[in-house]
């Protein structure tokens, strides 16, 4: 491990009194994004399409249980959320995690942490625009999947490329209106759990131990949920990666990151846990994912919304369009970061005059439209590859991150003075315990078929890349 420099943190970059003044193009990402904005894009980001059409291949693993899992799921996030978060407010720098991690651990670490996330982002990405087409076709079903497909980057390249300030505006109420229609499920759903209808009894939680029991399938169903659950969660790193864009960073990360694990956290206990309750978690784990099976179409159908299916189509719509939007940001972020330090093509280091970096959301967005063809047209197999290297790729940045807070708080506690804002309490003891929590969940790659893929392309994806940093570093040493 290397030790980190003797120089101060990095500043954070100037803005005016206002904090939204672009910056000449050059000089530096523009400080527009508010402490609510931010908040909203963490969960724009972490709030996809899983939680609205079901989490089937979860429940088929531990049924009832998988309530236990996304509790487990929900602590292991809210510990990296919060020790990422202090970090990010000591450093509110761009390329965020991967600029903190090249600090404290070394530059492979940064370049590894960096480029992991903008491949495993890209995919993501690929699959929410993918999601947002087909949803686009179940109301017009005559247009072309690839116009779709095009149409839905498109947009979502338009938001990101006109100012920071609109991504932020147009992401704020993307998530809002996402956060509303779970608020409307939760209230719906605990209705019909806990009063009932004038002509329909309340179900009460006989669903969660009818037909085999709260855990039909043994404790170990539990670990080896985690393999799917956790990464229901990924997509809250993109706070961090906005700190570098937020008008005023310590208190903005401080609180976002804070306010982003327990409304998750919420979020995601209460809606499966009243899921599992209105339906057996059989027909849950059978359901296909689509619009129709929806537990939203059921419930609002049950309390007789009209067009229960429609609303739940534009709802999960806006859930894709907000992820896909969400990451795109932080990609094109990272990539920027990148070319900053000299680890990428010099001119993904550009901003234009809004302080927008276009090429390296140019550079995203091809990426994007690759990996969304590739997911609907799944050419040889090679999507389900791409997924097998994002998903080891976030257990692998989570991992870099937990280290790099180990190494991050025993510099803070040798240099006090060099430091101002928030501390976690006992945040080492922490570090470590979701740090055991995160190999435990890759450790289910012994029994989980697609783990066991993503553990074995990942690796091997990730040796490529320390072969591109060694190619990168001798290089840069000839020019020298």
């Amino acid at each position: 491990m290397a030790a980190p420099s003797d120089s101060a943190p990095p500043a954070p970059a100037s803005s005016d009194a206002e904090g939204t003044r672009p910056a000449p193009a050059g000089e530096g990402l523009v400080r527009s994004l508010t402490h609510r904005q931010t908040t909203m894009i963490g969960l724009g980001s972490a709030l996809g399409t899983g939680l609205f059409l079901g989490s089937g291949s979860a429940i088929s693993v531990a049924g009832p249980a998988v309530i236990v899992a996304y509790a487990i799921g929900a602590v292991l996030v809210a510990i990296i959320a919060v020790l990422l978060g202090e970090m990010s407010a000591a450093h509110p720098v761009q390329g965020s995690f991967g600029t903190i991690a090249q600090r404290y651990l070394g530059p492979m670490a940064g370049f590894l942490s960096r480029y992991l996330y903008w491949f495993s982002a890209v995919v993501v990405i690929g699959t929410e625009v993918v999601a947002s087409a087909l949803y686009i076709r179940w109301w017009w079903p005559e247009v072309p999947m690839t116009v779709a497909i095009l149409a839905v980057a498109a947009i979502v390249l338009a938001v990101n490329v006109i100012s920071v300030k609109s991504f932020g505006t147009t992401e704020f109420w993307l998530s809002t209106v996402k956060v509303v229609a779970l608020c409307v499920f939760i209230l719906c759903a605990a209705l019909l759990v806990f009063f009932g209808l004038p002509d329909t009894e309340a179900t009460g939680f006989a669903n969660l131990s009818d037909d085999g029991g709260f855990l039909p399938h043994g404790a170990s169903s539990i670990w080896l949920a985690m393999s799917v659950v956790m990464f229901a969660y990924a997509g809250f790193e993109v706070v961090a990666i906005a700190s570098a864009e937020a008008i005023d960073p310590q208190r903005t990360i401080r609180t976002a990151m804070r306010q982003l694990a327990w409304r998750l956290s919420f979020f995601y206990l209460f809606a499966i846990t009243l899921v599992l309750a209105l339906i057996p978690w059989r027909k849950m784990a059978d359901s296909d994912g689509s619009v129709e099976t929806s537990p939203f179409v059921q419930v609002f159908s049950e309390i007789g919304v009209p067009a229960a299916a429609t609303i739940t189509n534009a709802v999960v719509l806006i859930a894709a369009m907000s992820a896909a939007n969400a990451h795109l940001y932080g990609a094109s972020r990272l990539l920027h970061s990148l070319g900053g330090d000299g680890l990428a093509p010099a001119p993904m280091a550009k901003l234009n005059k809004r302080g927008v970096p276009v090429v390296a959301l140019a550079a995203s967005s091809l990426g994007i439209a690759a990996a969304a063809l590739l997911a609907f047209y799944d050419v040889s197999g090679l999507f389900g590859i791409l997924m097998s290297i994002a998903l080891f790729a976030v257990l692998l940045v989570w991992l870099l991150i937990l280290v790099s807070y180990i190494a991050f708080q025993r510099y803070r506690t040798a240099h006090p003075e060099e430091f101002t804002g928030f501390s976690v309490p006992a945040g080492g003891k922490l570090a470590i315990v979701a740090l055991i929590g995160v190999l435990a969940v890759a450790a289910t790659a012994v029994e989980v078929p697609d783990m066991r893929q993503a553990a074995g392309i990942g690796l091997a994806f990730t040796v490529v890349l320390v072969a591109c940093y060694g190619l990168t570093t001798l290089r840069r040493a000839r020019q020298k």
